[in-house]
């Protein structure tokens, strides 16, 4: 086989150091935080608007670093099938149409916990990539989609591909290798961080052996989000390293470039993509937490008005609250202009309803006022942040309930 001579850092083997602790313990925090984020409860709409953004800027991503120029406004627009484009720009439409339809048909409805014959990772799964990945685009000559190629390739002036004839043979110890114990978690616990790295080594050794004529960089990336996926790795979080590779354009061919000069040492590509992965998964998450942050402060202000009387003054007074903590510290003067609402409600009846509403709000404990400006104290439900008082109880009889 030639590649041995023109690519001895193909070896398919694992060296994962274990006196690596950054490595173990971004290992560990992804697991950590992939689990919290596939059983966290959300609001449908909150889930699904999740979805579809991550879903973007997943497809955008792996289509952007092969030169797609659409934004990711237009790429949700195609999600949503509004996108319309000139018969100039269609290809752009249709490559990221390509990535759409692999993600939701040929890799998310395929690996659901309903789905019935799950795809194995294997040759033909990977070339059908390829074939969805070139779907009615145009192609060089000599490229056909799905098939290997017959012909050298050199990626960007810099990297030359493993030799033509050896493609298939690398192709099957590949994922032989991907299928074998180097990549088998010993128990549940591992299942993830094992996937990750099982993830992005696929990802790096396609783009190494580069077995297509074209669209390997995209296969590559769709082939680690089916391993993600299939890992049990909640969707939004299953996009994130296509959409870091984007980001980070300039060091994601840097990382490659050194990956193969260095004779084959993964493990700073690994780290590369690790941390970003964590940083984005960190986001997700954080972005979680002010929904659910959201959802308290709206539930606590409806408790404590429903233990009212209800009237058309309480639920004023209960709109005006809510609005507020959309906003920091608000002028008073503004305050009728936060929303269409408000300013129907205090437009016509003077300062004084508005002053008499504030101080009954801000004898509840929901509002703050101070010099002219008001806001409103949503830091209530922020429980256990640092500096928080405790909730002081009632002191209880000496010797009644201790131990």
């Amino acid at each position: 086989m030639k590649a041995k001579k023109t690519h001895p850092w193909i070896t398919f083997q694992l060296r994962l150091p274990p006196s690596d602790l950054r490595l173990w313990l971004r290992l560990g925090e992804i697991a950590s935080k992939c689990q919290h984020l596939a059983g966290v409860p959300l609001r449908p709409e909150f889930a699904q608007k999740l979805h579809q953004v991550f879903l973007a800027k997943g497809i955008m991503g792996t289509t952007a670093i092969e030169g797609n120029t659409l934004s990711e406004e237009q790429v949700l627009q195609q999600i949503r099938g509004e996108l319309e484009l000139p018969p100039s720009q269609e290809y752009l439409k249709q490559e990221v149409q390509n990535i759409l339809d692999l993600c939701n048909n040929e890799v998310s409805a395929q690996l659901t916990p309903a789905a019935i014959d799950k795809p194995t990772l294997c040759v033909e799964l990977i070339k059908s990539y390829n074939r969805g990945v070139l779907r009615n685009l145009k192609v060089d000559d000599g490229v056909v989609p799905g098939e290997y190629r017959r012909h050298s390739v050199v990626v960007g002036n810099v990297y030359r591909g493993v030799p033509a004839e050896d493609c298939e043979q690398l192709m099957d110890s590949l994922c032989d290798w991907l299928n074998g114990r180097d990549f088998n978690p010993p128990d549940e616990e591992l299942r993830i961080p094992f996937a990750v790295i099982k993830a992005v080594i696929a990802h790096l050794y396609i783009a190494w052996i580069h077995p297509f004529g074209d669209g390997n960089g995209r296969t590559a990336r769709l082939l680690e989000f089916h391993i993600l996926f299939s890992s049990g790795i909640a969707l939004p979080a299953a996009h994130l390293l296509s959409d870091h590779y984007n980001q980070t354009r300039t060091e994601y061919y840097r990382q490659l470039d050194h990956a193969s000069k260095s004779g084959g040492d993964t493990i700073p590509f690994v780290h590369y993509a690790l941390q970003g992965f964590l940083d984005g998964i960190r986001s997700q998450l954080a972005q979680i937490r002010e929904q659910h942050f959201v959802v308290a402060w709206e539930n606590y202000v409806h408790e404590i008005f429903r233990e009212r009387r209800t009237s058309p003054t309480q639920k004023r007074q209960r709109d005006l609250v809510l609005e507020l903590s959309k906003h920091q510290w608000v002028r008073i003067a503004d305050v009728e202009n936060l929303s269409i609402k408000l300013a129907k409600d205090y437009g016509n009846a003077g300062d004084r309803m508005l002053q008499r509403d504030l101080n009954s709000v801000s004898k509840l404990n929901l509002i703050e006022r101070k010099q002219g400006r008001v806001r409103a104290r949503t830091e209530i439900v922020q429980a256990f942040l640092p500096g928080r008082v405790p909730v002081r109880t009632k002191k209880r009889p000496t010797g009644v309930g201790e131990l």
